[in-house]
């Protein structure tokens, strides 16, 4: 006789602890990219692609192999998002002078999608 199989216990977290949003998400993507004009080594960043949510990694609600909430992200066009990974979030801000943690601090707070998330 075969012992009857037995319930597995479920890992983790049931609900993930990050915030999604895409309603801003959409909202970020409307604005200029972050870095627009600003010098870089090579002088003025000259934007190339469309504009893309990015997320601020260091110093928020992510993790390895996790994204962190919505909440976090700052507009970038696709080249300079793709620069971000790249270089990394340290010496991207120190290249183009920015601190992308505060602009997503900013734009969360200036979010008209801020209730969506503020009430759950």
């Amino acid at each position: 006789m075969i012992p009857k199989r037995r319930k597995r216990e479920p890992l983790g977290l049931r609900q993930a602890p990050q915030i999604r949003c895409p309603a801003h998400l959409a909202w970020v993507r409307g604005h200029e990219c972050a870095i627009a004009g600003k010098h870089g080594i090579t002088g003025p960043h000259e934007c190339a692609g469309s504009i893309e949510a990015a997320h601020v990694r260091t110093g928020t609600d992510g993790a390895t192999s996790i994204k962190p909430s919505d909440i976090w992200a700052i507009p970038l066009c696709s080249s300079a998002h793709r620069l971000q990974h790249q270089l990394g979030e340290s010496a991207f801000e120190q290249r183009f002078g920015i601190d992308m943690r505060r602009t997503a601090q900013i734009l969360a707070r200036l979010s008209p999608h801020r209730r969506k998330w503020e009430t759950t």
